[in-house]
């Protein structure tokens, strides 16, 4: 370096030429301040294609392309590193030959020691190849990009490291109802259900996966609007080149339907099971029976033969006891013959209502003190053929277990109703699709739990103590109704009641009574029609209810005016209003009268009052209403109904 001038000595000029001619790589040349080339490196001549003698005095703007040179760009480059002390950038350069490469360039201004602008130092690296890779690895992204969006049936997404939604496709979506930028960011946990999120699933799924190197679980998952899909769900943890956990990948598939039909198939499997099972069991037990039955016959006609000829008291006394004993045997060997279906039956045409209601005294004697009955019976349903003594037997038998299951008193209910089933329903309960007759009897007792359940119907299996219970009574019950054509099923949950249905083939024109009818059929009871009872005292409430019960009507309730008006808005079928006078809540017993006379002209209606009838405010309520004084009895009651209908 001279030390006067501060410049480059010759000899060191020679060096760093030396230095510039042995670069390849790279392109290294000086351009004048007008950008006219002013030497030339080998790299240059490698990678531009020129010869020195070629470019040397040529400006610098022929490396360009048209496009650029179209847009003035070499001139604004150089003043770009004029006034900024550099200039950087990529772009499409050409060679001699026209062909164009990927370029780095770099531009700086060469002043003297006066700060005078001498000219331009360019540096040039050809980065074609880079760019290649660069762009493939950009297409490859865009094609998975691509493929992952166009994927529907699956979600599929990213995580961060905290579990974090980092993107989201059109599977995701679909399946759980979120656009993206509703739920980019927000963390995965809450696709999860409260059971879930109490057990701290999320968190201990990602812990898996990092740990183990996957997580893959079913389960159910929660959508934007609330409702519940059962998912499939793979997680993947994600590390970079150094190993680092960079987020998790996961995949989620709705397998909602595959579940569904899965469970399907795994309740008929079983349905077939107990079938076969029960049959296996009725041919057993019914070769057992009719066994029985013989050994019976012998026993019961000696025994008549030895009464013939017994004078000693003593004798007659010991044969009868035997006598008493052999019914007992024949009654059990009955209840197994309908169990295994083998009794012989004798089915007619009947009103299973009529059948109930001519049986209900003695369904309401076996039920107890502590046991309230309540029919509910569906007024058109339809007929069916049953041997009526057996249809009465398997109807106490409920009744007598729903009580035994409410040992400190409860509710019983049997109910009668039309059912149509499909063939999807007729699958489900082994029976041929069409019209059957639904006869349910429906507990608040202990219930039972799935395994009791599944063995209810088996002979001889009772929860009773002992001596509390043959276990037959259910046998009979099933035996009669697959007998008659039907099933039965039963719907228990412990500590929730139990409800036994039996669904019996109905009968075609079932719903219209037959020309003639059996001389033996009970007469069904007369049917009133519907009352509304608005009482806020419970005690009365329930009082009323068993008398207009026991009078024949359906019995609707309301605790006070406005609820029994909502009522009367909503139940077309009432025909009857009984209310109490003195109401809470403002509105009396006779502001309700009117009011409900106006949404019902043709309405009865009985007041109920403690006070002296000449002391109510009756006027303005016309025909088809009338009083009765408390204290009632339901002789009263009934006779001021029966003057309200004439």
């Amino acid at each position: 370096m001279n030390a006067v001038t501060g410049e480059p000595t010759p000899s060191q000029e020679r060096r760093f030429q030396l230095l510039i001619d042995a670069v390849t790589d790279y392109a290294i040349y000086m351009l004048d301040p007008t950008g006219i080339v002013a030497s030339w490196n080998p790299g240059a001549q490698r990678f531009k294609g020129y010869a020195e003698s070629e470019i040397i005095g040529e400006h610098f703007s022929r490396f360009y392309t048209d496009e650029d040179r179209a847009t003035d760009l070499p001139r604004r480059v150089l003043e770009t590193a004029s006034r900024e002390g550099k200039f950087e950038a990529e772009g499409w350069r050409v060679r001699k030959d026209g062909t164009r490469f990927w370029a780095h360039v770099v531009i700086d201004p060469i002043r003297d020691s006066r700060g005078n602008l001498i000219g331009f130092a360019k540096i040039t690296r050809d980065l074609t190849e880079r760019r290649k890779v660069q762009e493939a690895l950009k297409e490859s992204e865009e094609r998975f990009r691509l493929l992952v969006q166009g994927v529907t049936d699956y979600a599929i997404y990213m995580l961060d490291p905290q579990g974090h939604v980092t993107n989201w496709n059109a599977g995701a979506q679909r399946i759980k109802g979120y656009e993206e930028s509703e739920i980019i960011g927000r963390h995965f946990s809450q696709f999860y259900t409260e059971t879930d999120l109490a057990t701290d699933l999320p968190r201990q799924a990602l812990e898996t996966a990092t740990r183990e190197g996957k997580f893959e679980a079913e389960g159910w998952r929660v959508r934007k609007d609330g409702t519940r899909f059962w998912a499939s769900v793979v997680i993947d943890p994600i590390h970079n080149d150094r190993g680092d956990l960079i987020g998790f990948a996961k995949i989620t598939r709705d397998i909602t339907e595959r579940r569904k039909t899965q469970e399907a198939l795994e309740e008929a499997q079983a349905a077939l099971f107990q079938a076969q099972k029960m049959e296996a069991v009725g041919q057993l037990t019914g070769g057992v029976a009719h066994d029985f039955n013989n050994l019976l016959t012998i026993i019961v006609n000696n025994l008549d033969l030895l009464t013939r000829n017994a004078r000693d008291p003593r004798d007659i006394k010991l044969i009868e006891s035997a006598q008493r004993a052999a019914e007992r045997g024949a009654k059990l060997t009955q209840q197994l013959l309908a169990f295994s279906r083998r009794q012989p039956l004798q089915p007619n045409a009947h009103n299973p209502n009529t059948l109930i209601e001519g049986f209900e005294t003695v369904l309401r004697r076996a039920c107890g003190e502590l046991v309230r009955l309540q029919l509910s019976l569906s007024p058109r349903v339809r007929w069916i053929s049953v041997d009526a003594p057996q249809f009465e037997s398997a109807l106490l038998n409920l009744v007598v277990n729903a009580r035994d299951a409410m040992p400190d008193g409860g509710s019983l209910k049997i109910m009668t109703s039309n059912v149509t089933l499909s063939e999807q329903g007729s699958a489900a309960s082994s029976l041929p699709p069409g019209q059957y007759v639904s006869v349910s009897v429906q507990d608040t007792g202990i219930g039972m739990t799935p395994d009791i359940v599944s063995r209810v119907f088996e002979p001889f299996f009772t929860t009773k103590e002992i001596g509390k219970g043959t276990g037959l009574g259910l046998s009979q019950v099933y035996g009669f109704a697959t007998q008659s054509g039907g099933t039965i099923k039963i719907d228990s949950t412990p500590g929730q009641g139990t409800k036994v249905i039996m669904l019996l083939p109905a009968q075609e024109g079932g719903d219209e009574t037959p020309e003639e009818e059996s001389e033996t059929e009970r007469p069904a009871r007369d049917s009133a029609g519907t009352v509304l009872i608005v009482e806020d005292e419970p005690a009365v409430l329930e009082v009323a209810s068993d008398i207009f019960d026991s009078l024949g009507y359906d019995v609707v309730t309301a605790t006070d005016a406005k609820e029994a008006l909502n009522v009367l808005d909503g139940n077309p079928s009432i025909d009857v209003l009984f209310s109490d006078v003195i109401m809470p809540n403002g509105m009396n017993g006779v502001e309700l009268s009117r009011k409900a006379r106006e949404m019902r002209p043709d309405l009865k209606i009985l007041l109920a009052s403690g006070y002296p009838m000449s002391a109510l405010p009756s006027e303005g309520l016309g025909i088809g209403v009338s009083f009765i004084s408390k204290p009632y009895r339901w002789t009263e009651l009934a006779d001021k109904l029966r003057i309200l209908r004439t």
